[in-house]
This record gives C-alpha cells, structure tokens and sequence, in this order.
C-alpha cells in the first residue's frame, strides 16, 4: 500500500522542476543525452508529486508531511 510521505511543499519543488525542464527542453537550451537523462528524472518526479508517495523515502521511513502535535 502507498501512505503518502511528501509534504506539499515537497510536491510543488518538485512539479517545479519538471517544468523547468520542460522550458529548457522546448527553448531547445537543452537537447541530446542531457535531454533524454532530465526528461525521465522529470517523469519520474512528475509521477511522485501527483501521487504523494516517493519510493526511495519509504525503505528508510522519511517522510516531508508535517504531523500535527
């Protein structure tokens, strides 16, 4: 089961950086391997920050969501 570990804040640096590297990609400032290595980084930080859950925090219990005391 996927519990969401990321905070929002987490989530909009993340969709943030998808889209500079969307930006860069269509002002063809960045092309070639370079291109290709961002563009699945940013599918990849694409799909955690829909989702909420990033795999690599689960194995080691981290977690950006702020509890409430």
């Amino acid at each position: 089961m996927m519990t969401r570990n990321m905070g929002n804040l987490d989530r909009v640096l993340r969709f943030l950086f998808v889209v500079i590297i969307g930006v860069l990609y269509w002002a063809d400032l960045i092309s070639g391997t370079l291109a290709l290595v961002l563009g699945i980084i940013a599918l990849a930080l694409l799909l955690t920050s829909l989702t909420g859950f990033c795999p690599l925090y689960a194995p080691f219990g981290l977690s950006t969501i702020k509890r409430q005391r």
